[in-house]
C-alpha cells in the first residue's frame, strides 16, 4: 500500500495553508494566511474562492459538522451544512457551505487553536493560546471551562463516546471526563511539545506527534503501543483514516501512511514544507494535506494487497484490480466504472464496494460477478463468512448471501453503525455477533437469515468491557463459539446459541493482544507476550478444564517484536504481521485438523489409530475431550488412558456398568463438570433416584432433600445419607428442612437397602436402546 500524491503546478493559495476539510468524497475546502476560503471540486478539478476572511482574521482549523448524526433519515438541523472555523482572533465562527458567516463567537484570549464537534453532534470543543479547554453547545452557548492549564493546547479530540476529551498539554497528553469532577488521566507522551493528536472512534486508539520529532500510538488508557524513530522536523499533523485501520503524518516535506499498529507503509516526500494539517475524505481512499507553502496536497491510497490461499489481490488504482492466481501464474484485471471503497477476499470469494454498487466474484469465476446497487451511501465494513457477507454503512449492517440477495438487516437499541470494526462484528454461517458500543460488556447475538435476536433478546454479557470478538466457522449452529478479548487482554470463549451455563464465559488465556479462528476446524490461535498458542480443540474448556493445558501447543514469538498481530489462521498456517510490518508464516501440525474431520464424521476408530500412530499427547487430549462431548465411552476410555488419567479411566469404568443409556449419558455429563444437564437428562427419563442419588454423591443436599420431598420417594435415603456424612465428620445437624424432615420419617437401612436396590432391578429392566460394545476388542 502506497500513497499516490498529487500537486497543482501552482499553488491555488498565495500563503500558508492552515488547515483543510472535506464536505463529501469528491469535495474540499481550504483556508490559508491569505485569507481566502477555496472549494475544490475535485470530479471537475475545479477550485473556487468561497469567501475572503477579514485582514485580521487567520484561520487556525475548521471541521465540519457530522452529516450522520441522529442516523438514517435524520431530519437535517441548520448546522448539517456548517463548519466551525477557529482563528487567531480569539473567536471561534460557524461557516455555512456558502461561505456566509452564521455566527461568531468569542472564546478565548488570545487564539483559538484548534476547534472539534461531537460526534453526536450536541457539543463542540474549542482550545486557545490562553490554555483552556472548552465546551459549547451547537448555538454557540459556553457550556463549561473543562480545563485550565499553563501553557497554550495546540491539539484537541473527542473520546468515542463524545463524553471524554483528549487534549495536549506541553508534553504530556490529557484525557479529561465531561463530568463534573472526575479524575482526568494525564501522562508524558514525548520529550518535546507535542503539536497534534488524534483518537479514532472505531478502534479507540490514540495518536501523537511532536516536537521530539517523533510519533506514537496509545491505547485510551495511556499505554504505549508504539513509538517511531525520530524524524528530521518536528511532526506536525497525525490524523487517522475513518476506518482506524491506518492513519497519516505530516512534517517537513513528508508524509508517512501507516499501520494502525504504527509501522509504516509507504514514505513520500513532496516538496510542500509542513504539512500542518491532514482531512480524511469519509470513504478513507484519499487524503488532503495543508502545506506550508501554499499547496493543497492530495493523495489517494494505491495498491492496496490482500492475501487469502493461492490468491493476491492488489488495487492497483482508484478503478481496477489485479488478482493473481500463484499456484497456476493466470492474472485476472477487474474494471470498475466508480472509484473503489472497500475490498474483501475469504471464503472463496472476493467482495468490492465501490460509490455506488457491490461485486461478488467467485474465486472459480472472475467473468461474471453479482452486481447490486448500494443505496445508504459508503461501505465502511466487509465481514465475510462460509455463506454470507455483511455490509456495513450509515444505515446499519445488512448480511447478504454470495448470490448477492439481502438476507437481513439486524438492529438493536442504540446501534452506532459508525464505530463497527473487525474487532466489534463477527460473522459465521448462522450468527451474527455484535458489540455494544453504549455497554462494551455486552455482544448482541442475531440469526442470520431471520435477523432476529437470538433467544428471545439474549446477550453474552462480561464484568468488563470487552475488547474484540470473534466466532467459530465450522460445525453445527448449536455449537457455535465466541471468543472474546476483554480490557485486561484475557481470553474467553462462550456458547453463542444455547442459553444455561454453557454460555458463560470461560477463561481461556491471559494478556492476549491478538486472536484468530481457523477457516475449516474450529482451532483458535492467540498471540500472548512473548509466545503464540494454538488452541487444538478450544471446548475442552467445557469438558474438562484439567486436560484443557494439554490440547494447545505454544511457540516463542519474541523474534517477532513488540505487540505482533495475526493476519489469518488458514489451514495448518498462520500468518502474523512482526512488529515492524513484514509477514511471518508458521505452521502447524496436519494432523489435529484431520482428527477434527474424523470426529466431526464419528469415525472414532479412524480417530484412535491417527493418534496411535502419531502418539502426541495434545491430539490424544483432544480425543478425550471430544469423546467425552459426544458421550462415546469406548474412545473416552481409551484417549483417556493415554495420557495417564487413571481416575478418569477409572470412573468412565464405572458408567459403562451403568445399565440404561440416560444414565451413562448423565454420568458423561457429570464428567464434564455439567451437572445441571445431568440431572435434567435423568429426570426426563424418570430416572428420580439416580438424580436424587447424584446429588447426595455431589453433597448437594438441600437439592436432593427437594427432589426427594417434590417426588415423594426415598426421602429417608437422603436424610440416612446425610446422617452418615454428618457422624463422619461428628458434626450435629444444624439444617431446618433437614431436622424437620428427621422428626416426621423414620430412617430404616433395611428399607433403604431394599429400595436401593428395587430401583436398580428397575433401571436393568428398562428396554435397552444402545448396545455398549466392549472396549477390549478395539484396545488389541
Amino acid at each position: 500500500m502506497r500513497l499516490k500524491v498529487t500537486l497543482q503546478k501552482s499553488p491555488k493559495h498565495h500563503d500558508l495553508v492552515s488547515c483543510v476539510g472535506w464536505t463529501t468524497a469528491d469535495e474540499l475546502y481550504s483556508c490559508s494566511d491569505d485569507h481566502c476560503i477555496l472549494k475544490w471540486n475535485l470530479v471537475a478539478d475545479e477550485t473556487n474562492q468561497l469567501a475572503k476572511l477579514p485582514d485580521d482574521i487567520y484561520a487556525t482549523d475548521i471541521h465540519w459538522f457530522y452529516k450522520n448524526v441522529g442516523g438514517p433519515g435524520a431530519k437535517k438541523g441548520p448546522q448539517a451544512d456548517l463548519f466551525v472555523l477557529t482563528a487567531t482572533d480569539g473567536k471561534y465562527h460557524l461557516v455555512s457551505k456558502l461561505g456566509r458567516v452564521e455566527k461568531s463567537v468569542e472564546a478565548h484570549v488570545g487564539a483559538v487553536l484548534a476547534g472539534r464537534w461531537s460526534y453526536d453532534g450536541t457539543a463542540l470543543v474549542t482550545a486557545g493560546e490562553d490554555g483552556q479547554v472548552k465546551i459549547w453547545s451547537r448555538t454557540g452557548m459556553l457550556r463549561s471551562t473543562l480545563s485550565q492549564t499553563d501553557s497554550p493546547i495546540y491539539s484537541i479530540a473527542w473520546g468515542p463516546d463524545s463524553d471524554h476529551v483528549l487534549y495536549t498539554n506541553s508534553k504530556q497528553l490529557v484525557i479529561k471526563p465531561l463530568q463534573p469532577n472526575s479524575k482526568p488521566l494525564q501522562w508524558k507522551a514525548h520529550d518535546g511539545v507535542i503539536l497534534k493528536v488524534d483518537w479514532n472512534p472505531m478502534n479507540n486508539l490514540i495518536v501523537s506527534g511532536g516536537e521530539d520529532c517523533k510519533y506514537k500510538v496509545w491505547d485510551s488508557y495511556g499505554r504505549l503501543l508504539y513509538s517511531s524513530q525520530s524524524h528530521d522536523y518536528p511532526v506536525v499533523s497525525v490524523s487517522w483514516a475513518p476506518d482506524g485501520e491506518i492513519f497519516a503524518v505530516g512534517s517537513f516535506n513528508t508524509l508517512r501512511l501507516c499501520d494502525k499498529t504504527g509501522w509504516s507503509y509507504a514514505l513520500e516526500k513532496p516538496n510542500t514544507g509542513s504539512i500542518f494539517n491532514i482531512a480524511w475524505s469519509s470513504d478513507g481512499t484519499q487524503l488532503a494535506g495543508a502545506c506550508g507553502n501554499g499547496h493543497v496536497l492530495f493523495a489517494h491510497i494505491v495498491e492496496r494487497h490482500l492475501e487469502w490461499k493461492n490468491f493476491e489481490v492488489v488495487v492497483e488504482t482508484r478503478k481496477m484490480i489485479h488478482v493473481y492466481n500463484v499456484t497456476d501464474d493466470s492474472q485476472e484485471k477487474l474494471d470498475f466504472r466508480d472509484r473503489i471503497i472497500k475490498v474483501s477476499i475469504a471464503f472463496d470469494h472476493l467482495v468490492v464496494t465501490t460509490t455506488s454498487q457491490c461485486y461478488v466474484y467467485s474465486t472459480k469465476n472472475w467473468n461474471t460477478p453479482t452486481i447490486f446497487d448500494i443505496k445508504e451511501g459508503t461501505v465502511t465494513l466487509i465481514v465475510q463468512s462460509d455463506k454470507y457477507f455483511a455490509l456495513v454503512d450509515s444505515a446499519g449492517i445488512h448480511l447478504y448471501n454470495y448470490e448477492g440477495r439481502l438476507s437481513s438487516s439486524p438492529k438493536f437499541a442504540g446501534m452506532r453503525a459508525d464505530t463497527l470494526s473487525y474487532q466489534t462484528v463477527s460473522l459465521s454461517s448462522d450468527t451474527l455477533a455484535i458489540r455494544d458500543k453504549n455497554d462494551e460488556k455486552l455482544v448482541h447475538l442475531f440469526d442470520v437469515t431471520s435477523g432476529r435476536a437470538l433467544d428471545d433478546g439474549k446477550k453474552i454479557t462480561h464484568t468488563l468491557e470487552i475488547a474484540e470478538i470473534a466466532l467459530d466457522q465450522c460445525g453445527p449452529a448449536r455449537e457455535r463459539r465466541l471468543a472474546v478479548i476483554d480490557r485486561n487482554r484475557d481470553l474467553y470463549l462462550s456458547q453463542a446459541r444455547m442459553p444455561g451455563k454453557n454460555s458463560k464465559l470461560m477463561k481461556l488465556s491471559t494478556m492476549v493482544h491478538s486472536m484468530a479462528w481457523n477457516d475449516n476446524t474450529n482451532m483458535l490461535s492467540a498471540l500472548q507476550d512473548g509466545k503464540y498458542t494454538v488452541c487444538f480443540y478450544p471446548n475442552a474448556v467445557y469438558m474438562d478444564k484439567d486436560i484443557m493445558p494439554l490440547t494447545q501447543i505454544e511457540k516463542d514469538t519474541s523474534e517477532y517484536g513488540k505487540n505482533p498481530q495475526i493476519v489469518e489462521f488458514l489451514g495448518d498456517n498462520i500468518v502474523i504481521r512482526r512488529a515492524d510490518g513484514s509477514l511471518v508464516t508458521s505452521v502447524i501440525p496436519a494432523y489435529p485438523a484431520l482428527l477434527h474431520d474424523y470426529v466431526s464424521n464419528s469415525k472414532w476408530d479412524d480417530a484412535v489409530r491417527l493418534c496411535r500412530f502419531v502418539q502426541d499427547t495434545a491430539l490424544w487430549a483432544c480425543l478425550a475431550a471430544m469423546s467425552s462431548y459426544a458421550k462415546e465411552l469406548n474412545t473416552a476410555e481409551i484417549a483417556y488412558a493415554a495420557i495417564d488419567q487413571v481416575d478418569k479411566v477409572q470412573y468412565i469404568a464405572y458408567i459403562k456398568d451403568i445399565p440404561s443409556k440416560e444414565g451413562r449419558n448423565a454420568e458423561m455429563s457429570l464428567l464434564c463438570g455439567q451437572s445441571q444437564d445431568a440431572e435434567s437428562i435423568l429426570l426426563q427419563a424418570g430416572l428420580t433416584f439416580r438424580a436424587i442419588q447424584m446429588n447426595v454423591n455431589l453433597h448437594n443436599w438441600d437439592r436432593a432433600l427437594e427432589l426427594a420431598v417434590k417426588h415423594k420417594t426415598h426421602v429417608d435415603t437422603v436424610l440416612g445419607y446425610r446422617q452418615k456424612y454428618l457422624n463422619k465428620f461428628d458434626k450435629s445437624e444444624n439444617n431446618k428442612r433437614f431436622l424437620q424432615y428427621s422428626e416426621e420419617v423414620t430412617v430404616d437401612w433395611e428399607k433403604i437397602d431394599a429400595k436401593i436396590e428395587m430401583e436398580n432391578q428397575k433401571e436393568r429392566e428398562r428396554p435397552a436402546t444402545t448396545t455398549t460394545t466392549s472396549a477390549t476388542n478395539r484396545a488389541k
